[in-house]
């Protein structure tokens, strides 16, 4: 990366901050905001996939099941921290007598809710990926076995109901570490909060872009047996980005139960990890900032003609998908690029060299 290309991208993370974090809330309705803090969870989640897919080549299509881990852990905190003393609400309504599960009860504790946030994807991805990458499973093997787990996870929370409130998930969430969340100051505290995350997940993968794991992250999607034969091992390359992946999906899984209020097997499902991938595929998932606005622009797309048309936005989720594959596959992000190169070229190079007559021709080159 050269000294311009730093410095620019440097200097869009401060301007992407400063929309965030101070025109956003001064110009946006309460509602518009809430949308965009949620848009920002998605966001941290595709930044993750942008450096595990676009620089690392491998094609996350499970992420769901790490945002689930973010999301379920801080929905246990709220919402025992809603109850009190008492049992959940929804686990009362199935059995009154039965006691608070046990693996329920650490949550009770905020330190423990956030090294949660930050331990489970750890260990889940590294535990995961270390067993695939060390058997070299990669491409459309990798695509499915991820997120054949993800539609596990989900089965399985829809089918535990009173453990985890089954397909109605768990909501009315009343304090947020202490916070009454109905507090219009509380919500603009926890948008602040999710953006923050956002820049700072921004920041730390420009970093990595950087350095000399960003180049063997690169080397090693492009020509891993070279990767090997140089003496490094390209499996520990891939799983420290997977692990970096699952993280940031955990940080945008907990973020969003706050701010959207709600969490069900539908926002953890094979789905909801396609629609993150659509996001990163449309903003272009080699850039730095492509996934993050890609993934807000389908935020934006699916709460907007999603709810006012929830049949044609599929389709026209899906049309998109394929017209960024076919004429733009490194997504919006590659046109200033391309609209640079043109501008660049020459008049003599736009037009095509004029062919002279045979009789011309030999005498030229006489």
């Amino acid at each position: 990366m050269t000294k311009l290309k730093q410095w620019t991208s440097l200097g869009g993370i401060g301007v992407f901050a400063v929309l965030l974090l101070a025109v956003a809330p001064l110009v946006l309705t309460d509602h518009w905001l809430n949308n965009l803090g949620k848009y920002c969870c998605w966001a941290i989640a595709a930044v993750g996939i942008g450096l595990a897919w676009g620089r690392g080549g491998m094609l996350v299509m499970g992420q769901g099941v790490f945002f689930a881990l973010g999301a379920y852990s801080m929905a246990m905190h709220l919402t025992l921290e809603s109850a009190g003393d008492r049992i959940p609400g929804f686990m009362v309504l199935y059995d009154p007598l039965a006691p608070l599960p046990m693996f329920w009860e650490p949550f009770r504790s905020a330190g423990f809710t956030l090294l949660a946030i930050v331990l489970l994807p750890v260990v889940v991805a590294g535990i995961l990926g270390y067993a695939l990458f060390k058997r070299r499973v990669k491409g459309a093997y990798f695509a499915i076995l991820t997120q054949a787990l993800a539609v596990a996870l989900a089965t399985l929370i829809s089918s535990t109901i009173r453990e985890t409130g089954g397909d109605t998930g768990l909501s009315d969430f009343k304090y947020f570490f202490g916070y009454v969340l109905n507090d219009p100051a509380n919500k603009l505290m926890v948008y602040l909060i999710a953006a923050a995350l956002l820049i700072v997940c921004l920041l730390a993968v420009r970093q990595l872009y950087r350095s000399r794991f960003g180049e063997l992250l690169v080397a090693t999607r492009d020509a891993e047996e070279r990767v090997r034969f140089l003496g490094y091992d390209p499996a520990n390359v891939k799983l420290v980005a997977f692990v970096i992946s699952a993280l940031m999906a955990s940080i945008g899984g907990a973020m969003f139960v706050p701010i959207v209020g709600i969490i069900t097997p539908a926002e953890i499902g094979a789905a909801a990890s396609i629609l993150m991938i659509a996001g990163v595929a449309f903003g272009g998932r080699a850039s730095l900032f492509g996934p993050a606005l890609g993934a807000m622009a389908v935020g934006w797309g699916q709460s907007s003609l999603g709810s006012t048309w929830p049949e044609g936005w599929t389709y026209i989720l899906g049309l998109l998908f394929i017209v960024v594959i076919l004429f733009l596959p490194n997504g919006l992000s590659s046109l200033p690029a391309r609209f640079a190169a043109r501008a660049r070229r020459s008049p003599d190079q736009q037009q095509p060299a004029a062919v002279l007559p045979a009789p011309e021709l030999e005498e030229v080159k006489s």
